[in-house]
This record gives structure tokens, sequence and C-alpha cells, in this order.
């Protein structure tokens, strides 16, 4: 670290629930968070007969973008603005840079059956071997695949195509690029080559025209645009392309310190990976159907997406509709005075992934398959904080394998890091050292490219050793039970 005057950068994060912007003022020795703004953020259902779809409202969004840009500058001078938002959905513009339609939520029920349809066409070996991106029915690929087999007249109309952080950023610098580490989120991209997979998207019937140059973490897209600057009072300054994947920025901004830990960015989604110089590509990859994600600094992030504490969001939608509310430290609290493992699902189920009364399909799935069902709101808390722990160390296990070396530690990130049972359960479960925190993550990590890209930080190692000396951590030594490798081996049999 260096002697300073104090810098200040303006964080935008984008999550599926919800959106802030951060203000993060770094000294030359610590970081220091706050938060300018925040807003809600939910898909929007509609119907059209006995059609459904999800979409996300991004104008809105935009205007609390920038709302949360004009408080953060307004109390007090900021240096630049990088934004980072949920992965796999895009926006289409067309010649004159207007929106086509309004965007998709991934959970849009049009994708169904289409990875499978297309996998006939081109096999699974091949895409991973361009991609080396996990097979999940939503992937972007599958949503343009979607659109260009009902030859949806979106794709014959557009001009460009945005991921939807680059879709801000567009608004905010005028500036039309794809971030590296969003791109590789599409399935589209193939990591060998480091250009979109267009050979791959031919022969699956998808064009690439509307394809842009993808960008670096940490590049200056341009200052923020003079028509925006002057409606929000603002100067106009650069505007940055951080990890602009969340995950990306989540895990630039966990304090690791070898190639032996894991880390769990955990929220709407738990993303369950190591940090490594280089993609992972190969058929034990391809077999345990892991992802190769594009990180800051040459890294790539090998990982598993996991169902995560959507299960337990909608199960609070449920229960609010019903007329109950419950926190989520009232749900932990609840869940810890509930026996133990005496109810398991797989989390990553279809079943699990559309929005709906969440409750009622894990008892459903119970039900099919003879399993005991949770009932009380203790015990499907309680369900869904073991069943997560144990799927924790089923791929934290199948990814020290499959890379060649040991995970002794697991870095928790985000969210999730708050939930102490779940954080504890993960500790025994995996049966390695938990390290929790920092909470604000991927705010951070958003912020730490900024500071490298302005010159305030050098690299990503000494911007982690600042986070680490900056924020406080909560360390969960695993503890001995004899009922963990019963309800594991329970868990593994699950099928």
């Amino acid at each position: 670290m260096f002697e300073m005057s104090e810098i200040t950068v303006a964080a935008v994060d984008l999550g599926a629930e919800s959106g802030r912007v951060m203000r993060a003022a770094f000294d030359g020795h610590t970081l220091r968070l706050s938060e300018a703004h925040r807003f809600p953020n939910q898909a929007v259902r509609l119907a059209v007969g006995e059609r459904i779809s999800l979409h996300w409202d991004v104008l809105r969004l935009f205007h609390e973008i920038k709302q949360g840009i004009g408080r953060a500058a307004h109390q007090g001078t900021i240096a630049a603005v990088g934004l980072d938002t949920w992965g796999v959905d895009f926006a289409l513009l067309d010649e004159r840079d207007r929106l086509i339609g309004n965007p998709h939520c991934y959970r849009d029920p049009r994708t169904d059956g289409v990875l499978e349809s297309l996998t006939r066409r081109l096999p699974r070996a091949e895409i991973f071997e361009r991609t080396g991106i996990q097979f999940l029915s939503f992937n972007t690929l599958y949503q343009v695949a979607a659109m260009a087999n009902a030859r949806d007249p979106q794709l014959d109309t557009a001009r460009t195509f945005l991921t939807i952080p680059d879709l801000f950023n567009f608004w905010l610098s005028g500036a039309k690029a794809c971030e590296f580490s969003n791109a590789t989120t599409t399935q589209m991209y193939d990591t060998r080559a480091g250009d979109w997979a267009r050979g791959m998207l031919a022969q699956a019937g998808i064009p690439s025209h509307f394809l842009p140059a993808v960008v670096a973490p940490g590049t200056v897209l341009g200052d923020m645009q003079r028509a925006v600057a002057e409606e929000l009072g603002v100067a106009r300054v650069p505007i940055i392309a951080p990890a602009c994947h969340d995950t990306g920025s989540a895990v630039a901004g966990a304090p690791l310190r070898s190639r032996h830990a894991a880390y769990i960015s955990s929220g709407t989604w738990s993303l369950v990976g190591a940090e490594s110089s280089a993609p992972v590509i190969n058929p034990k990859a391809l077999a345990n159907n892991f992802t190769n994600e594009g990180g800051v600094g040459g890294t790539s992030r090998v990982l598993k997406n996991v169902m995560g504490l959507w299960l337990l969001q909608e199960s609070r939608r449920t229960w609010a509709a019903e007329g109950r509310e419950y926190g989520y430290a009232e749900l932990a609290a609840l869940a810890a005075d509930a026996t133990p493992f005496a109810h398991i699902i797989d989390p990553d189920d279809a079943a699990f992934l559309a929005p709906g009364d969440m409750p009622a399909r894990i008892r459903t799935w119970c039900a099919d398959r003879g399993l005991p069902q949770p009932n009380t709101v203790a015990e499907m808390a309680r369900c869904i904080f073991d069943s997560l722990a144990l799927k924790y160390r089923l791929v934290i296990d199948a990814l020290a394998d499959m890379l060649g070396y040991s995970l002794d530690t697991v870095h928790v990130v985000g969210g999730g890091s708050q939930n102490e049972l779940l954080c504890q359960l993960t500790a025994d479960v995996a049966g390695r050292p938990v390290v929790a925190g920092p909470v604000e993550a991927t705010a951070i990590g958003n912020a730490l490219v900024q500071l490298i890209a302005l010159g305030a930080v050098s690299d990503l190692d000494e911007g982690r050793a600042m986070v680490a000396s900056s924020f406080a951590a909560k360390t969960y030594e695993p503890r001995p039970d004899a009922r963990v490798e019963e309800a594991y081996a329970r868990f593994c049999g699950l099928g």
C-alpha cells in the first residue's frame, strides 16, 4: 500500500432480489463502504392468454441506478462508477440502438426442453470443449436458441446483443461492449479462442452478427454520457467495467490466500468453486458439470451453481402471502431448534427452479420419492439449510478431486455469510473451516477492480490483502457429529 489522499468510487451491484449503490472510500490502506441507495428487484410476470413470461423491468432499474449514482456523488466526490449484475440474461438493440422488447428473466419457461433438443444436434462434449461452461437450462445459449427455434422476429431486427450489465453500461457511457466475466456465462464464448464461438453458434442456427467486442475487467468504457451527468447534476466521471458478473466481483472481493481455498458466494444462488490460473476443461469437469467463468487478472472461476437461498426466498414469499411474515434471522433460529437431517432434498432439482409455492413443491418432491416431508416452517427451513450444506460438500469434494489438490478452507461471502447456522452446518458437513465474510464482497470486488484501473491499487493480491485488513471475518471450525456421515450417504443416494 502507499500513501495517498482518499479516493472514492461508486459500486453499483444488482442482484435478482435487490440492487444497491455503494460508496467505496480508499485511503491507501483501508477500504470503507457506505450505502448510498438500495432498491428492490423482482421479475415481472406477464400472462398473454395461456402463455406466461417473466421479464426484467430494466427501465425502472436504470432509473434506480441513476438515482443511486446521483446520491453517491452528492455525498462526496466520486472518481468512477462500476456496475455488476447477475449473469446469462441479455437485451437486444435495433439499428438505432433502441431496446427491442423487455429482456426476459432466466427463469422464464421459454427455454423448457431447449437444452435437450440442442444437444441432440451438438454433442455436449463439443459445446463444453469450446466454452467450458456448465449445462444449465437457462444459459444464454438456450435462451437465444429458443428465440431462433420460434423464428422470433426480434433476432432479425437486432443489431447489438448486450448482457444486462453491458446494457446499463451502454446507457451510462455510450460504449457497446460485453465484459469478459459476464460474456463467459453465456455458454456462447469460446474460452480457448478468446472470442465468441461463432462456428458453434452457426451450427446451432443462432446468428452472431450482433455480438460486440469483449473487453477485460477493469476496462474504462468512457466518461459518463453528458446527458446523464447533466440529469444527475454530477461530473462526467469514468464508467469502468469491473467484473460485471456479480460472482466475478464477489470472488475478486473474497480474501482468498491460496489456491487451496474454496469459496461460496452465497445469495439467491450459491456459487461454489475455486480460483484457477486457467480453465479446467477435461472429461471429469464435463462429467461433473462444472463451469469455467472468466475472472479478474487472467484467472478462471471453476465452480458449480447451486440453487442457494432462492429456496428460502420463495418459501418466505409463500408464507407472506398466507399472512405469515418471517425474517431470515427468525427462520434460522427456528431451524436451529429443528431435528437435524430429518428431511433432505436435492436443492438443484429442476422442480425448484421456477417461482411459486416452494414449500408445496418440496413436500411433493419428498412424497414422490417416499421420503419424510417437512411440514412446519421450522422443518422446512431446516430442510433447506441441511440440504444446501450437504450439496456444498458434494461439490467441494468433487472440485478438489477434479483439480487434483486439497481444498482446506471454505470462504463464504455475500448475504449468506451472515447466516450462522448455515455457515456452521457447512463447516460441520464439509469437514473444513469456514471463513465467513465480507458480506458485501460483490461491491468490494467491484470497487477493487475500479481502484486497480485507476492505479490506486497495484493488483488483485494487494487488493485482497487490503480487504482482509479492512473487513472482519468469522471462522467456524468443524464440529464432529456422527449424524453427518449417515446424512451425507442418504443425500448421495438421492440419485
